[in-house]
């Protein structure tokens, strides 16, 4: 599935075009001349740009189709606000451009215009990738875009939208002066408007069936690491057009609503075919019970059905159908979502498409029914009431459905039962014969995805250390380093996997020997072994050997460390839980003269326990690690930066080794 594609996206195109330099000198618009007078919005010294003015105008036909104008002016304050220098708009599938003009007002001097003439288009298309769309962007370089001048475009566009509403994503990550959103709809016709992430503001009557909304002075939407997405932190407004009588298309007005349109796109395309019903039967059998027939069929689903996304039209939005799919062996993800659910129907068992967005916070509860608002699909399959496994953890209980298991076949690494950490506590639609339904999917526990690593080591009296290091991983750490290793090219870039990570804890080392465990099996744990030597990593102090007991993994973070203020709550992958235990043999005629004190900490939304003992002729460090919650609020930030704090003071601690008593008599 298909969302608006954002403006950072496009930058991220690698937009480079170059303009006529003998371009015309002509007078920028009144509303543009007015916008470069205009005062300028609070901004600090890291600001590359400001968005003076920002005009969108939507004319709703009496035939539902609309006709737009969208207008910007930038102001460019340093060089690395070159980039908004850039007219734009998108073309097909449910708009085109009707014309597209740009002026820049230097400093000094006169204006300078672009014309459409001098616009290009580029396909959406990714280049012997995986999608193939008929969207296309027209856009052209405004030129002169310097520090202190004035850069701003005009695009007029007509549009055919597969559903009656629109968006209108007014604050930025710079910040705004003026932004203005006009809406003029036929004699009969009434909107609906949402607003979210900003305090709602009343219209003007304007004339007519004509409506304004202003808003001024909006702060920048800085990126900090580990924050909410922008789209659930950008003030928006969302408005559904509402048609007067039963036979025209409207915007959504409930979650129902959706859902019954969603329905109504996938209406046959779960028929089972003569082909389908054949591979089933022979990746199934009659003495298989559910799990096995379930797990068959996400088997077949993730090692034989490619990732393609052929989005031409309403594709966008509408799945294949299940035939096709199966005989092409290609779909994206709503069309996978449709042939595993035609495949399980023919094994017992019912399923429903889920809605969501593969970013965690993008859809709240409070976010107006959008097609705009997800960009994936994949399956809620309702269990049968004698199924009964430990393994399938990603559950939800509906009221009415009952327990339904959330599965993503897009995922190819994913095992059955499990579910990707941003899909966690995340807003979706289930789309069910009935309509739809707003639900929030579950939250695994810790344990579902993590990291359990032990080492056997040996340190001698010159501080070399080595020994032998086995990790097993589970969940999201599992399925990402799968697909990092089915991605690499030979035995070495397997091995730099293992050796980024201890590149993070260890300064010089080497290792000898590596080997995975269950790359091709999802369901059993991900595992690596190797083998290494450390020269120098225990440190010498006279007599006395300085050694640190926490051997490799990184578990503090330095994401508050950072001279501005927090703005929004800080947002993990997903739960998570991490064990560590290593053992060091200590060198002959050493004995423990210190240790590092125990940590004990819990602050709801995390813990952390480690200890150093010591066993016999050894060190012996064990230590958990555990996310319970996937957002820590604004009034928590503290106890964060606290917990991370502790946890590096803790990785950071040594061990003192002295000689042993027998030792110095002999």
């Amino acid at each position: 599935m298909k969302g608006k594609s954002s403006w950072t996206a496009l930058i991220a195109l690698g937009i480079a075009v170059f303009v006529n330099p003998n371009r015309a000198s002509a007078d920028a618009p009144a509303w543009m001349h007015a916008a470069a007078n205009a005062s300028l919005p609070a901004y600090d010294e890291k600001t590359d740009a400001v968005l003076l003015y920002a005009e969108d105008v939507t004319t709703v036909m009496p035939d539902g189709k609309l006709k737009g104008i969208t207008r910007r002016a930038y102001k460019i304050l340093r060089p690395e606000g070159r980039e908004y220098a850039l007219a734009w708009g998108y073309v097909g599938r449910e708009s085109k451009i009707g014309s597209i003009r740009a002026w820049c007002i230097p400093k000094q001097g006169k204006d300078y215009e672009v014309k459409d003439k001098e616009a290009v288009e580029r396909s959406l298309n990714e280049p012997g990738g995986e999608l193939i769309s008929d969207m296309k962007v027209r856009y052209m370089k405004i030129p002169a875009p310097d520090p202190g001048n004035v850069v701003g475009y005009e695009v007029q566009y007509d549009g055919r939208p597969f559903v009656l509403e629109d968006d209108w994503e007014f604050q930025r990550e710079i910040p705004v002066k003026e932004a203005r959103y006009t809406l003029q709809m036929p004699a009969g016709w009434e909107y609906h408007a949402n607003w979210l992430n900003h305090a709602k503001v009343e219209p003007s009557n304007v004339g007519g069936n004509q409506w304004q909304w202003v808003v001024t002075d909006l702060p920048a939407i800085r990126y900090e690491h580990s924050m909410p997405p922008f789209t659930g932190v950008a003030g928006r407004m969302s408005v559904a057009f509402l048609a007067p009588g039963a036979h025209q298309k409207n915007g959504f007005m409930t979650w129902a609503d959706m859902g019954k349109w969603q329905a109504g796109l996938a209406s046959g395309r779960r028929d089972i075919s003569s082909d389908i019903t054949q591979k089933v039967g022979q990746i199934t059998a009659a003495n298989m019970t559910p799990q096995q027939k379930l797990q068959a069929i996400a088997d077949f689903m993730q090692k034989n059905i490619r990732y393609v996304g052929i989005e031409l039209g309403i594709g966008g939005y509408q799945p294949h159908a299940a035939g096709d799919i199966f005989t092409h062996r290609f779909g994206d993800c709503k069309d996978k979502a449709t042939l595993m659910s035609a495949m399980l129907k023919q094994s017992g068992f019912d399923s429903y498409y889920l809605i969501i967005n593969t970013q965690r916070g993008a859809v709240m509860e409070e976010t107006p029914p959008s097609i705009e608002v997800f960009n994936h699909a994949i399956l809620a399959i309702k269990l049968p009431d004698q199924v009964k496994d430990d393994r399938y953890q990603a559950i939800l209980n509906h009221p009415t459905l009952g327990r339904l298991l959330i599965f993503d076949p897009t995922n190819e690494k994913i095992p059955v039962g499990f579910l990707h950490g941003q899909l966690q506590g995340n807003y979706a639609l289930l789309v069910t014969p009935d309509g739809g339904d707003l639900i929030r999917t579950p939250q695994l526990p810790g344990p579902s995805n993590g990291t359990v690593r032990t080492g056997k080591l040996t340190l001698d009296a010159t501080g070399t250390l080595r020994g032998d290091v086995d990790e097993m991983l589970v969940g999201d750490l599992a399925s990402n380093e799968r697909y990092a290793q089915v991605e690499a090219q030979s035995s070495k870039d397997h091995i730099k996997r293992i050796e980024q990570e201890m590149s993070h804890s260890l300064g010089l080392f080497q290792i000898t020997q590596a080997n995975m465990k269950n790359l091709q099996f999802n369901d059993q744990p991900f595992g690596y072994s190797y083998s290494f030597v450390a020269p120098g990593y225990a440190k010498q102090a006279g007599q006395l050997i300085i050694v640190r007991p926490r051997i490799v993994g990184t578990r503090s973070s330095d994401v508050l460390e950072t001279k501005e203020p927090r703005r929004f709550p800080v947002v993990f992958q997903g739960p998570e839980k991490d064990s560590d235990r290593f053992e060091i043999t200590m060198p002959k005629g050493y004995e423990v003269d210190d240790l590092p004190p125990p940590v004990d900490v819990d602050y709801g939304f995390a813990s952390y326990h480690s200890k150093t003992e010591v066993s016999g002729n050894a060190l012996r460090y064990t230590r958990t690690f555990e996310i319970k919650e996937l957002t820590v609020p604004m009034d928590k930030m503290d106890d964060l930066r606290k917990f991370y704090r502790i946890i590096a003071s803790d990785e950071r601690n040594t061990a003192v080794l002295k000689p042993s008593a027998q030792s110095a008599l002999r």
